[in-house]
């Protein structure tokens, strides 16, 4: 039944939702150029191109060791960090909004976030002790303890606003509001027993921030973030018959439970791996799933993938505008996309309220 569903979808939307995302990947690809080039040491343009392809063995133009050096060492894997963080909420936000067709759910909003960060901090102030159990707690434990968080909580909050199968969307807000306050309550009282290098790591937690990124995280989070995103971009045709509604999707042949799990594990998976990675950035789930359908409809073949490419290119750009506002200094990220977040979360709510009563 769900394809015949999908057949049934003309061609020339196809391809006018193909033209959309060419449009965003080349959006995306000038705005990484950009990035590379602008900064606190100025990379020329003519430099970039030159320098990307000496690293994988073609000599094509000039460029000085210290552009090489500062383009590849420090601002590409940086750039690559925010292009699967930034896209990787904004397909995890489009996801959970498709599964609970509503506009205002987001993974920071019902507490997936602050879980992660909790139990992100928890293994900051006393998972010293677990490290050398095993080197390779080293480099998967924080993210490997910001998953689990995320997902217990993301199931926590679920079953607090759910009955009967039904989920009710302002219990889940609310739920989400207590859990963010209680995770919050939590990580102050890790903080506690926390020594004077835990209390500074925290800052990078609390205000979100690319500046730690290198290859070797960028490794970490591309092999946690990757299998996640494949698994929600395949599940396009089920989220378009669950936006009918749980009980005519299952008429319709859709596995409700497994796209329920599959889809909260890979939200846990990414949202958890971005905390770990670069501390808790809100609004990316929230702002650009509702852009993206805003525009060009609500069809999940587009939605998904147009809110993977425009969250990389919101958290590019928010990461391009925190390096150079105030440089040499750099503003925390997650201040950029606050003050771009909340004024949207509010409009949100406003025709949110205009459409219920």
């Amino acid at each position: 039944m769900i394809k015949t569903l999908q057949a049934s979808i003309p061609h020339t939307k196809h391809r006018v939702q193909n033209t959309v995302l060419i449009f965003l990947g080349l959006m995306l690809i000038i705005l990484v150029l950009l990035s590379a080039s602008i900064g606190a040491y100025q990379i020329p343009l003519k430099s970039v191109l030159p320098i990307l392809f000496n690293s994988v063995g073609l000599n094509i133009g000039n460029f000085t060791g210290a552009e090489a050096n500062v383009l590849m060492g420090i601002r590409l894997p940086r750039i690559l960090m925010g292009i699967f963080i930034g896209g990787g909420l904004g397909l995890a936000g489009a996801a959970l909004q498709g599964l609970f067709r509503n506009p205002l759910v987001e993974p920071g909003l019902i507490g997936v976030s602050s879980g992660g960060a909790f139990f992100a901090v928890v293994f900051i102030v006393f998972g010293s002790g677990l490290l050398s159990i095993s080197p390779l707690l080293s480099l998967i434990g924080l993210p490997l303890f910001a998953f689990l968080g995320g997902l217990l909580v993301t199931l926590l909050v679920y079953n607090i606003s759910s009955y009967s199968g039904k989920t009710d969307i302002s219990v889940l807000i609310l739920a989400g509001v207590a859990i963010n306050a209680l995770m919050g309550a939590l990580i102050g009282l890790v903080l506690f027993y926390a020594d004077d290098a835990a209390l500074r790591n925290f800052t990078f937690w609390s205000l979100g921030d690319l500046g730690g990124s290198n290859w070797s995280k960028l490794g970490i989070a591309s092999v946690l973030i990757l299998p996640a995103l494949a698994m929600i971009l395949r599940l396009y045709p089920q989220l378009n018959a669950m936006a009918l509604g749980e009980r005519e999707a299952y008429h319709m042949g859709v596995n409700i439970q497994y796209v329920k799990y599959v889809l909260f594990l890979s939200s846990a998976l990414i949202v958890g791996t971005a905390v770990s990675m670069s501390g808790t950035i809100g609004f990316v789930g929230l702002v650009v799933p509702h852009l993206i359908r805003l525009g060009f409809g609500a069809d999940h073949r587009l939605v998904l993938p147009g809110s993977f490419l425009l969250g990389a290119i919101l958290l590019s750009a928010a990461d391009l505008l925190a390096r150079n506002l105030v440089r040499p200094a750099e503003l925390p990220i997650g201040i950029i996309t606050a003050l771009l977040g909340a004024p949207f979360f509010i409009y949100l709510i406003v025709n949110f309220k205009k459409v219920k009563y």
